[in-house]
């Protein structure tokens, strides 16, 4: 089935390279595994591309070389023209869970890593950033409470401020809803989007759903594993801002159906 992806007509020169990975391949027990092989990708500023996949397929792997959390075995791997070679404040990561330190307050948790990387003063002149980014997320009178007191998405809103604040060139999202209720991953999706279009940020989300990827997505990488490969990119054509309603729609099923084929009988929630 072909999803009929239609190009929009612009005479505006593409968006700027942020994120560039060349000929990226991953390989364990002495070469005897290969986690990723060829895999080839350019982010540009703003955009948002998923990658979907069965597990295995290396969508976790790549997710962590990206963030420089794990080197590549080969290929090119560079953030705003300087190659990563290990966690960079301009990386900005957000993963399924808040882990929001309970004994520290919201703002607290917002600035932890500036504290971590530049110490206590530092992240005391953050604190009125973080503030900023509460208000940001609806959570602006939240920024003195615990995380006890938070309900699962507003700790995840949290999570979103502390991925912000150092105002990172990128994005890496590691299905960060996955453990909300459908009703709340919804609103997150919608409050995830609306950031992004304010901030023209730049993203990147592992993720197992399809709805998700589709709603969020202006470029969606299809993956299959042994080995972990790029199988082929889905550019998704519908209008922003998106809105729920859009799931309803032939063409999100058309493109849902569409990205099914392509992985065969992989199933996916």
């Amino acid at each position: 089935m072909e999803p009929r992806l239609i190009e929009a007509q612009s005479t505006a020169p593409p968006a700027r390279p942020v994120y560039e990975i060349q000929r990226l391949s991953k390989t364990y027990a002495r070469n005897n595994l290969t986690a990723l092989t060829d895999v080839n990708l350019t982010l540009r500023k703003g955009e948002f591309v998923s990658v979907i996949g069965s597990s295995g397929c290396g969508k976790s792997t790549l997710l962590k070389i990206m963030a420089g959390l794990l080197p590549p075995s080969s290929g090119r791997v560079v953030l705003e023209g300087k190659p990563v070679m290990g966690t960079r404040p301009d990386i900005g990561m957000m993963f399924q869970h808040a882990t929001l330190l309970p004994w520290k307050t919201t703002v607290e948790n917002i600035v932890l890593p500036i504290e971590i990387r530049e110490g206590r003063a530092a992240a005391k002149a953050a604190k009125g950033r973080a503030l900023d980014l509460l208000r940001l997320v609806g959570l602006g009178d939240f920024g003195n409470v615990y995380p006890s007191e938070l309900s699962g998405g507003m700790a995840q809103r949290a999570a979103i401020c502390r991925m912000l604040i150092a105002d990172p060139a990128v994005l890496l999202l590691d299905e960060p809803f996955s453990a909300l209720d459908e009703l709340t991953r919804d609103f997150m999706n919608m409050e995830l989007q609306r950031i992004c279009l304010e901030r023209e940020a730049t993203a990147f989300l592992v993720t197992h759903s399809l709805a998700e990827a589709v709603i969020l997505s202006d470029r969606i990488l299809v993956m299959k594993p042994r080995p972990g490969r790029v199988v082929e990119e889905v550019k998704i054509d519908l209008p922003r801002p998106r809105t729920l309603d859009m799931i309803n729609t032939p063409r999100f099923g058309e493109i849902v159906a569409y990205i099914r084929d392509l992985l065969g009988r992989e199933a996916f929630v």
